[in-house]
């Protein structure tokens, strides 16, 4: 490159169900899901007062666009995806400028537009490509970002995302999340039985890769922090066994097979430890696996059932799910045996899940009143509690790695889909597959 100028998912409908059977009898839809599917995003509530913003269809220079690889609209997907941009229709753009000499300012601001973003594709003669773009703010009057990027067939939409990254965060001040990587479980019918898969994708759904296919459940995915690894819960040997998965190898190990329950792993910050729930001891505990030893360390130690652990940002302290109070609540408590436990839940009859932001500050969990399971947020300093979704089963939220938006499962009436909130409630997608469903999601925070 050079400068030119984003948890255990159970049945909630089910509130006879002990939590026990909550942390590993999951109810999946089995619908059949080609490997090669790709997610489908629609924005199914926009947010009022986005940033106007025009993206001129590339020039390519060399070789006829790509039918999956045209990286302006790939740049004006993710920017509406965003929610924080209304990039303009094609069809309504006053002028399609290459350069910016092209760029008539004056008649853009006339049209109302805050920025625009041009640039050209170039195929060399060793069948690579050349990317380039800027981004021009048009009340400046000026050239504001540019670069030149090198791209494959291959890597030609993640050099695109790469560009919507660097346009948000100019723009916003924010870190951009377009180039990272989702994980997620779908299941499927064949003759033989269900058929599970562990598959990752781009954000925006395409470019999927299956990590495992396997005649027994699979579940609780969970990204590394440097993003080259997944954490799972796999029932290949007939009983739950927790694996960390390297993505670009395939290597696997297990790192928990104990009696009894296995499950919820979390990474540490510093991607050294897994918090897991084991019930080896008797009732559902959680426990930490430091992983180059394998050494075990519990955390808890309650007649309750403790379960779905997530790291505070600063790694001293988890944050979990527990029935001590006679409902699922969520506490949080110091990384040591004995500490004393503190409930951050009071409102609903039933708060599991938890997720907590990648800046610590606040915690996205499910939010259960009645028969109704939403997703809502915590903020942590103020202990605040904001509803954001207006679903009847909503379920496994985890946040985008720039705090921006909330990525969580959802039961619609034709079936399971992925949907995700930005973190105000206010702009809001639904990710599913044409023909098939989809659960468990996990963000990574950075492509490895």
């Amino acid at each position: 490159m050079t400068d030119t100028n984003t948890k255990t998912c159970a049945n909630y409908s089910q509130m006879s169900i002990s939590l026990t059977r909550h942390i590993f009898l999951i109810a999946f839809l089995i619908i059949s899901l080609p490997a090669q599917a790709v997610l489908k995003i629609d924005i199914t509530e926009g947010f009022e007062g986005a940033l106007p913003i025009a993206v001129v269809p590339f020039q390519w220079q060399g070789g006829q666009r790509l039918v999956n690889g045209d990286v302006s609209a790939i740049i004006a997907s993710d920017l509406a995806r965003s929610g924080k941009f209304s990039p303009a229709e094609e069809k309504d753009l006053i002028a399609r400028p290459q350069t910016l000499e092209d760029v008539h300012f004056k008649s853009w601001r006339l049209a109302g537009m805050d920025h625009i973003v041009i640039g050209k594709v170039t195929r060399l003669p060793d069948a690579t490509y050349q990317v380039e773009f800027r981004l021009v703010d048009i009340l400046k009057g000026k050239q504001v970002l540019g670069y030149s990027f090198k791209a494959t067939n291959e890597t030609l939409r993640n050099v695109a995302h790469q560009i919507s990254d660097y346009i948000f965060t100019h723009i916003t001040g924010l870190p951009g999340a377009f180039a990272t990587r989702i994980a997620y479980v779908t299941v499927s019918n064949s003759k033989d039985g269900r058929r599970y898969k562990l598959q990752v994708s781009d954000t925006d759904g395409y470019n999927p890769q299956t990590l495992l296919t396997s005649d027994e459940p699979v579940m609780s995915p969970a990204w590394s922090p440097d993003g080259s690894q997944l954490a799972y819960v796999s029932f290949e040997s007939g009983q739950a066994e927790i694996f960390t998965h390297e993505i670009r190898s395939g290597v696997r190990k297990s790192r928990s097979k104990y009696a009894g329950l296995n499950g919820a792993p979390a990474w540490s910050p510093d991607g050294t430890k897994l918090a897991v729930t084991l019930s080896k001891d008797g009732n559902p505990d959680i426990y930490i696996i430091e992983l180059s030893s394998g050494k075990l360390q519990r955390v808890t130690n309650h007649w309750s059932i403790d379960t779905e652990p997530d790291w505070a940002a600063d790694g001293k302290s988890l944050i979990y799910t527990s029935s001590r109070s006679g409902k699922p609540q969520i506490y949080q408590q110091d990384v040591k045996l004995g500490a004393r436990p503190k409930r951050l839940t009071y409102e609903g009859n039933y708060n599991a899940s938890a997720s907590v932001s990648p800046d610590g500050k606040q915690v996205a969990y499910v939010y259960g009143e009645g028969n109704v399971y939403r997703i809502a947020i915590l903020d942590l300093e103020s202990g605040a509690t904001r509803i954001l979704t207006d679903g009847a089963l909503d379920e496994s939220p985890v946040f985008a790695p720039n705090n921006s938006m909330i990525l969580y499962a959802s039961q619609e009436r034709n079936g399971a889909v992925l949907a995700a909130v930005s973190t105000d409630g206010r702009q809001k997608q639904r990710l599913a597959f044409s023909d098939g469903d989809v659960r468990e999601p996990s963000w990574a925070a950075v492509r490895y």
